[in-house]
């Protein structure tokens, strides 16, 4: 599927969880919520509690000499913030901006940070217990930006390490 193809198809929900799901759920063990997004049809996740807002596509200004993944800085009411084009940081080629792209501002180490991502998802809450460490799935895959990978009703989200998002030095 194309990236217009998922733009067109693409829904916005909210999913709303049955009594009997958050009752499972409570009894699998502690629940995280996270914030869902997609870049290359995979679904990613990142704790609900670093998020500090998401922005529609803000007008961002350049820097130069900065890494290629920096795409600039903006303005957010007197804050000056870096923003981060995940895609780029994941190795993955560049996205056009589509009314979809989002920014997540994201609080992590007192600092705050900007991601820029195809589409924000949902939020959705599991329990700790579904979620896999990257290490235990396969052997090789970099826990670097990988924290876990979790389980959601028919999918999989990879949560994102976010502390190694902006300051592990570039490969």
């Amino acid at each position: 599927m194309d990236l217009k193809e998922l733009i067109n198809n693409q829904v916005q929900v909210d999913v709303e969880q049955t009594p009997e799901e958050e009752g499972a759920l409570i009894a699998e063990g502690p629940i995280i919520q996270l914030v869902s997004f997609v870049l290359d049809e995979v679904e990613y996740g990142i704790d609900i509690l670093a998020v500090h807002e998401i922005l529609r596509f803000p007008e961002i200004t350049r820097l130069p000499n900065s890494p290629s993944f920096i795409k600039g800085v903006i303005n957010l009411r007197g804050n000056i913030i870096p923003v981060v084009d995940v895609r780029e940081r994941f190795g993955f080629s560049t996205a056009t901006i589509t009314p979809l792209t989002r920014v997540i501002v994201i609080d992590t180490n007192d600092k705050l940070i900007g991601l820029m991502v195809d589409n924000v998802h949902q939020v959705v809450r599991i329990s700790q217990n579904s979620i896999e460490q990257p290490s235990e799935l396969l052997e090789g895959v970099s826990d670097v930006f990988i924290m876990g990978v979790g389980r959601f009703r028919d999918r999989l989200i990879i949560i994102l390490n976010l502390l190694n998002i902006l300051f592990l030095e570039e490969d």
